[in-house]
């Protein structure tokens, strides 16, 4: 292991210790293969020293390269089952990153220097002679133009318009209402006049069947004896001595 990485290697350790980078450093340490027909041109201006040097920096710069690489694997697996235990989801951590963007460029040195510029510039446009002229020469056009006689009769006109458009409304509205009021007063009437009409129908047809007439018989006879029984009870109790002339048949109730 490089010296210049020392971190690396605790990383190393604490993956080893939970089984999640073993092997990944061992491999990472194979030696790099290196081209002998690349050693044997050697490029001009350096002598073989030299050249043997840059090379064996170069191996250790490309073995600290694919160190890092399965490091930071190793460190996005991790990450990642952080996030799936705490229940963060993809878009969750897209929305970190763009406020975190978003911060980071309010704070920069550009977008602070950039809002400054505008804000002078703002300053010297609103302070200038032309701004201010400008601007009062358009509140002396604004009051000219409210103030004038075709503007107070066009406003005039416009609300006298608004309210003939209200009364015309409001007298449409009253109109259907009063519509409404009349269809509904019709139907119920309709629907009387039609009740009452098939009600005087059928009564006599009813009237007429052969059920009605032996109910109507049955009453009948029914009122003639309880008639009758009461003109019996009425007749013994103004002749009390006459009671017992009369036979037992005259005296049955029915």
């Amino acid at each position: 292991m490089p010296a210049v990485l020392p971190w690396i290697a605790g990383d190393a350790r604490v993956g080893n210790s939970r089984g999640g980078l073993s092997g990944l450093l061992a491999d990472a340490m194979t030696d790099v293969p290196v081209d002998n027909a690349a050693r044997s041109a050697a490029p001009e201006g350096l002598t073989l020293a030299e050249e043997e040097e840059l090379r064996s920096e170069l191996a250790k710069v490309e073995e600290e390269i694919g160190t890092l690489r399965q490091v930071l694997a190793a460190k996005e697996r991790h990450c990642g089952e952080l996030k799936r235990k705490l229940g963060l989801t993809p878009l969750d951590g897209l929305k970190q990153n763009l406020s975190k963007s978003w911060h980071d460029v309010q704070v920069s040195n550009a977008y602070v220097k950039t809002s400054e510029k505008l804000g002078e510039w703002n300053d010297k446009v609103t302070q200038s002679d032309l701004y201010l002229s400008a601007s009062s020469t358009l509140e002396d056009w604004n009051e000219k133009l409210t103030q004038s006689e075709a503007y107070k009769k066009t406003q005039e006109t416009l609300s006298q318009a608004g309210q003939k458009t209200s009364a015309a409304l409001s007298n449409v509205g009253s109109v259907i209402s009063r519509k409404l009021g009349d269809m509904r007063a019709h139907s119920i009437s309709h629907s009387l006049s039609s009740y009452s009409i098939r009600h005087s129908i059928s009564m006599p047809a009813m009237r007429n069947s052969a059920t009605f007439k032996s109910f109507e018989d049955r009453v009948g006879t029914i009122k003639n004896r309880v008639v009758g029984s009461r003109e019996n009870s009425t007749d013994g109790l103004h002749s009390p001595s006459g009671a017992g002339d009369k036979s037992p048949q005259d005296n049955a109730p029915f």
